[in-house]
């Protein structure tokens, strides 16, 4: 008897590493028992050069059929290119993938401070990422208008802290605490509503403590003592930062994975970019992708089967083998091939 499908996942390499280190989170999603379908789809800036648009309407049409998708990177031209259009920023708001998960955890590899647990929960549809700009006064300058809303900042405050509520109940969790980053004593406008917003919403959670911190110092902080924080709830742009900051503190962006989350879809991608530098060589540290598709399965409600990924991923980074950026000489297709060989003994 055949087992039927339990989901359809779909795979978007985009471009660079990508092409590399989402087929390797593939394999590793195919070694635990569940029954997958994939579909793969295409987006990025190579599409885009290639068709006239970066996110294809049947890629986006076809996610609608699709309980999640993995994403791998994306290289976006830093000049003008008329009709470009970022496709990650198009799928979540095609999407209404309002939340963006980064946990950043101290790994067992060089560079990798202890005791580093930290989740950083960013709004994901607006802020600056609104992407409403324009020139004025002949070309000479250029504005852009920062969106925040109190729907938006309420709806991520709340997966802040349901975050945090769901983190301390963990076996040996460390106590909660949600840090709200804004900069309202200078933004007192957009920060001060996003700022009122989590507080508010603060007031039904109780039993999470809660704080605040100016973006500027908690980016101080972060390098400072990262062992004292928990959950950070940021607006886009902030959030966006602080994880990449972070990720330095954890081992690199290699390591780091994040979670697009809706209503009814998770879009799962590593923190890295496209990296055209090492694109094309076979040594892209796969290790963001595949703990990318622990993040996706863990959100699809199968924790079981995520945290036998995030084993086998620990125990390789443990023992090896590493790719150069970790100092060591492995390919991808051999650390993934390592990770995928662990799963498959604990399944």
């Amino acid at each position: 008897m055949t087992t039927p499908t339990l989901y359809t996942i779909a795979l978007i390499p985009g471009d660079g590493i990508g092409r590399e280190v989402i087929p390797a989170a593939r394999r590793v999603l195919e070694a635990t028992d569940l029954p997958l379908d994939f579909v793969e789809l295409e987006a990025g800036w190579e599409t885009f050069q290639r068709t006239g648009t970066a996110l294809p309407p049947e890629t986006l049409e076809a996610l609608h059929g699709c309980q999640g998708a993995l994403f791998g990177a994306v290289s976006s031209p830093s000049h003008r290119a008329p009709g470009y259009a970022s496709p990650i920023m198009a799928m979540r708001k095609g999407l209404d993938l309002f939340a963006n998960l980064r946990p950043l955890v101290s790994s067992p590899v060089p560079g990798s401070r202890p005791e580093i647990d930290i989740l950083v929960v960013r709004e994901n549809t607006e802020g600056l990422y609104a992407k409403r700009e324009r020139l004025e006064e002949g070309g000479h300058t250029a504005i852009a208008e920062r969106v925040i809303t109190r729907r938006a900042s309420e709806r991520i405050a709340r997966i802040a802290f349901q975050q945090a509520r769901a983190r301390a109940a963990r076996p040996g969790a460390r106590p909660p605490l949600v840090t709200v980053v804004h900069k309202a004593n200078v933004l007192q406008v957009s920060d001060g509503l996003f700022r009122e917003a989590a507080l508010a919403v603060a007031a039904e959670f109780p039993d999470i403590p809660v704080e605040e911190q100016l973006v500027d110092s908690m980016l101080y902080r972060l390098i400072q003592e990262p062992a004292r924080y928990d959950v950070l709830l940021a607006p886009n742009l902030y959030g966006d930062i602080l994880s990449d900051a972070g990720a330095a503190l954890v081992g690199g962006l290699g390591l780091v994975p994040s979670a697009n989350l809706g209503e009814q879809f998770v879009l799962a991608e590593p923190v890295h970019g496209s990296a055209p530098d090492i694109a094309g060589q076979g040594v892209a540290n796969p290790v963001a992708a595949i703990r990318a598709a622990a993040l996706l399965l863990r959100h699809l409600g199968h924790e079981a089967e995520a945290h036998q990924i995030d084993a086998a991923v620990q125990a390789v980074l443990e023992e090896g083998p590493h790719t150069p950026d970790l100092g060591g000489r492995a390919g991808t297709e051999e650390v993934a091939e390592a990770i995928r060989e662990c799963v498959m003994r604990n399944a």
